[in-house]
């Protein structure tokens, strides 16, 4: 590569383009704010494959410097898609080591649910920030405990919540928060996949932590609280299983009201096993509503006025790890810190417990 591109100066200097070429004379030497933090992402399934890793490339402040992997096969295939030197190839037993490791600089941690406060709380303890994929954790008291510790280790803590940065849903928010069709009293919000499949992770309790609503329906609680602006005082909530023998210990389906300070309402679900993918907010003199609103693979919004005419990005994580790595530069919050994880798991709680008792409860933050 330097050959070649000392090649392409020296030619580029003979046709008068000296000038073009000398931005190439400083490729992969930035420094100061313009420096690329390096990111190691621990586990390479499908969401590493096909959304981190593609929307690391199109990443300004930060990129792709290291893998954590328990497959051989994996750590070989993205070392040579990804041009990641072997010293930066770790796996399970040797992630610790990552301390001693100058180019990283955030772990990004994206394995099952029930290990994200043990990796999360080992990477803080090696000094590094953290990014942790949803939901943050199984429960309030682990996650208050990830909280905890990157405070006390000094480090950074960011939720993987990529539809914060998302044009369509900072569209939404803007249009609740400057009440452009008055005040909003109703919103409408789910998301739902066919994922009736025993093997999967996701449909145990112990792996997964709760099934559908703290997997998908995390993303409608968040629209909900994002277009009101402000967090539920109390929720109600029910709970369904219409396939006994594959959903154990967790619900199929699941619907739940929330009740906002202002009077605002909120109705909302989330399945295991049907496809529902929508935001529907309602204001006083007029709605607007995202359908798709949140999958990875972009969303599509319309008002009262007519379509949202929004240019978004191919990959939704590109600016939330952008902000994670300014937010270190710069010393500053990022948007989607550990607190906002922890007040998501206080409301999935009190929605179990809703479902559970069939009364009302009140979210204790």
């Amino acid at each position: 590569m330097d050959h070649k591109r000392r090649n392409f100066i020296r030619q580029s200097s003979m046709m008068g383009l000296a000038a073009m070429s000398l931005p190439l004379l400083n490729f992969g030497e930035k420094t100061g704010e313009e420096k690329q933090l390096g990111i190691a992402l621990v586990g390479l399934g499908r969401y590493s494959t096909h959304q981190l890793a593609p929307a690391l490339q199109h990443t300004k402040h930060c990129r792709l410097a290291a893998i954590v992997t328990g497959t051989p096969e994996k750590a070989e295939q993205w070392s040579k898609d990804y041009n990641i030197p072997e010293k930066n190839i770790y796996n399970y037993e040797t992630f610790d080591q990552l301390k001693d490791n100058p180019e990283v600089d955030i772990i990004y941690i994206v394995l099952p649910n029930f290990m994200h406060a043990e990796y999360t709380i080992r990477a803080a303890k090696a000094g590094k920030h953290v990014i942790c994929e949803k939901p943050m954790a199984m429960s309030v008291a682990e996650g208050k405990t990830m909280v905890e510790a990157c405070k006390k280790a000094g480090v950074k803590l960011q939720v993987g919540y990529r539809l914060y940065y998302e044009p369509h849903h900072l569209e939404s928010r803007r249009l609740g928060a400057e009440k452009v069709y008055g005040k909003v009293n109703l919103v409408e919000a789910g998301l739902g996949f066919s994922m009736a499949d025993p093997k999967s992770w996701r449909l145990h309790k112990d792996k997964g932590g709760g099934g559908a609503l703290v997997d998908l329906g995390l993303y409608a609680i968040q629209g909900a609280r994002r277009v009101f602006g402000t967090d539920p005082m109390r929720v109600t909530a029910q709970g369904y299983v219409f396939q006994p023998d594959i959903f154990k210990g967790i619900y199929e389906t699941m619907t739940w009201q929330m009740r906002f300070p202002d009077g605002g309402l909120s109705n909302h679900s989330t399945s295991y096993s049907t496809y529902l993918d929508r935001l529907y907010a309602s204001a006083e003199r007029g709605w607007w509503r995202l359908q798709p609103a949140f999958n990875a693979t972009g969303a599509k919004g319309e008002t009262r006025d007519g379509t949202m005419e929004i240019e978004a990005p191919t990959y939704q994580q590109t600016a939330q790890m952008d902000d994670f790595a300014l937010a270190i530069k710069e010393k500053k919050t990022t948007k989607a810190p550990g607190e906002e994880g922890l007040k998501d798991l206080k409301i999935i709680e009190a929605i179990f417990k809703a479902a559970k008792t069939g009364k009302e409860t009140e979210v204790e933050y």
